[in-house]
């Protein structure tokens, strides 16, 4: 597969973005934090994060996994800048799958306005990544803590729902995994795959 390089180094540069975009609008509502560390930085060494950067994505290209997805080290986030905390980690939180919506449309916009003049291998990986990026964001979105959907489902919640809610995180990504193993994730990803496929009219693309 001539693409799949570049497609790994796009996916790469997506999650840095997606990370990227956590920290700006955390910056924008009044925390510092990522800034003064340095992550609000497209340096791609400052983001990797040894399991969910490079050995996750090898073992899911090695067991040849129908899904590709990764994730950058997470950026530091101090919600007592806030003016509101719950509402803005749930804006921060939304800013990451936005960012990978983002991309995923670009990508997509870039194909139906210049894939009749872009090599073959070039036009398929455009729409890999795009694909790969609404993959991220659905799964992003999934509301089990340290997801970021989980942040957004916190802002509605309250007292002992919230404590217990959030109480799930220490296990979270074996609660993942888990899922991942039993084909619950693939439940909610092929649909969304399905959709993104349609919508984004990437078919033509994907053969």
């Amino acid at each position: 597969m001539l693409e799949m390089p570049l497609v790994l180094v796009m996916v790469f540069f997506s999650v840095v973005c997606h990370e990227i975009a956590h920290g700006f609008v955390a910056y924008r509502l009044g925390d510092p934090t990522a800034s003064r560390m340095g992550r609000l930085s497209f340096n791609p060494i400052v983001h990797v994060d040894l399991f969910g950067t490079i050995i996750l994505p090898a073992i899911l290209l090695m067991t040849k996994s129908p899904f590709l997805f990764a994730w950058a080290k997470p950026v530091p986030v101090n919600p007592a800048y806030f003016r509101n905390p719950r509402k803005g980690m749930m804006l921060v939180a939304m800013a990451g799958p936005a960012a990978n919506l983002a991309i995923a449309v670009v990508l997509s916009v870039v194909l139906h306005l210049s894939g009749s003049f872009l090599p073959a291998f070039l036009a398929k990986t455009f729409a890999w990544v795009s694909l790969i990026n609404i993959m991220l964001m659905v799964f992003n979105l999934i509301p089990i803590p340290p997801l970021d959907g989980s942040r957004i489902v916190a802002r509605f919640l309250k007292g002992r729902a919230l404590w217990h809610y959030m109480k799930l995180e220490r296990y979270g990504m074996f609660i993942v995994f888990g899922l991942l193993f039993l084909g619950v994730i693939s439940t909610i990803l092929l649909p969304a795959m399905e959709l993104a496929v349609r919508y984004l009219d990437l078919a033509q693309y994907l053969r």
